[in-house]
């Protein structure tokens, strides 16, 4: 039995090792995820985010959409153009659309049949949700032992919370990021875009990254948990470890840092100037380029764990003296000091910005309705890889008759009867 298993092992490894040979011999070296597919069962924003990005790396991505609404947020404005919701263009580029219907038993089976030739699910239903319709990983894995199977919930497939559905806003709320969030003597606050969302897609492309290296190593596919209220605890770093090494509560401190002095806005005469002088060099600087170098010689000031302890004292005469002059002059004055300053930007200054132009932000990309997009581009450079070269975000059901056709092998009256039974829409 033993021998069997190695042997099973050793074949499977062996098939999966020739298949990405093989596609990277097909790919260019600027898509390294070139011959990779992702079946992607997510909505919303954590799932989404997460399949653009592998995307942008090359994957084959096909977004399974509910026939008539499809992703929720293709509906979640204003603003909207030419009907098509910004938030949905958003996160979605560089994927195709397939509208089946998964509570019909011919939608169900199309799915299936295209996970089998798929070597990524990623889906954010409540558990098992999918296992009873039979697109669980113990089911799928049977066709498919070298499937990726990522799944991003609320709060975990187990435990007292698991059956709750999870949005970033209560997962937040419940790993205690909102609690620190805000001015320290007003009420909890959100942060301004979905960060729990957006870290959980993080984390889930790259262990959906890890586990395809696994698999080119050992031809074993496996199953991915990840969830926003594990993200978001893990995210608390040096604030947790303050709790669970010292007993420390942190507490909302605005911009301020618990740590630091001085590391926060301060209001100028027309806006408001981040100054982080991390150290005591940098004080130092600090208080000769705005003309207040007495500060530094102060034996309260002196150290940054003088400063922490005095914030009281030593805030305000900065804050008088920064409130001067506005954000444009002191950003003259403090130009080469060498520690980090800047200022906090409306959405429409962030991309007049000349560093934000020069980093490539904005990638434009012609839609089939609207025309030309503009959307924010992937983060990350690469010496070998290319991001530019996008897909628009997909029409609803737009790819649906293409990849049942041209990738499952249904003729187009098979097509044409799926649609007439509902298991499937057509645009």
């Amino acid at each position: 039995m033993n021998f069997t298993g190695n042997l099973m092992r050793s074949s499977s490894k062996t098939f999966f090792l020739t298949r990405m040979f093989n596609l990277r011999c097909l790919s260019s070296v600027s898509s390294p995820l070139t011959g990779i597919r992702v079946v992607d069962l997510s909505r919303v924003l954590a799932g989404p985010f997460c399949s653009m990005l592998l995307g942008d790396l090359g994957a084959e991505v096909i977004k399974i959409e509910r026939p008539g609404t499809g992703d929720e947020t293709r509906h979640w404005g204003p603003p909207f153009i030419n009907g098509e919701s910004c938030y949905f263009l958003s996160v979605n580029r560089n994927k195709k659309s397939l509208a089946v219907n998964l509570k019909h038993p011919k939608g169900i089976e199309v799915v299936k049949k295209l996970i089998a030739s798929s070597d990524v699910v990623l889906e954010n239903y409540i558990p098992g949700k999918l296992e009873e319709l039979g697109l669980g990983y113990e089911t799928l894995k049977e066709t498919n032992p070298g499937l990726i199977y990522c799944t991003i919930t609320g709060y975990g497939q187990t435990g007292p919370y698991s059956a709750r559905g999870g949005y970033d806003l209560i997962a937040a709320g419940l790993a205690g990021l909102m609690n620190i969030t805000g001015p320290e003597e007003g009420d909890p606050c959100k942060v301004g875009v979905a960060m729990t969302d957006l870290s959980t897609g993080l984390y889930a492309k790259g262990a959906i990254l890890a586990a395809l290296l696994h698999r080119t190593q050992t031809g074993e596919g496996q199953r991915i948990d990840t969830n926003l209220l594990s993200t978001q605890v893990s995210l608390l770093t040096h604030l947790a470890t303050n709790y669970l090494m010292d007993g420390r509560e942190a507490k909302r401190r605005g911009t301020q840092h618990e740590s630091i002095v001085p590391y926060q806005a301060f209001k100028t005469s027309d806006g408001y100037l981040i100054i982080g002088a991390g150290n005591d060099k940098s004080f130092q600087i600090l208080c000769k380029r705005i003309c207040l170098s007495e500060l530094a010689e102060d034996p309260e000031f002196k150290s940054n764990a003088q400063r922490v302890r005095n914030r009281e004292t030593l805030l305000p005469i900065l804050s008088k003296r920064l409130s001067e002059k506005t954000t444009s002059d002191w950003m003259d004055v403090l130009e080469g000091c060498g520690f980090p300053y800047g200022p906090i930007n409306t959405i429409g200054q962030v991309f007049d910005d000349p560093q934000v132009k020069h980093n490539n932000l904005v990638q434009e990309i012609v839609h089939p309705t609207i025309g030309t997009i503009k959307v924010p581009g992937h983060a990350v450079q690469y010496s070998n890889i290319s991001t530019q070269e996008s897909y628009p975000p997909p029409l609803l059901g737009e790819h649906t008759a293409d990849i049942l056709i041209n990738l499952l092998g249904y003729t187009q009256s098979q097509v044409e009867g799926l649609h007439k039974d509902t298991a499937i829409a057509l645009p």
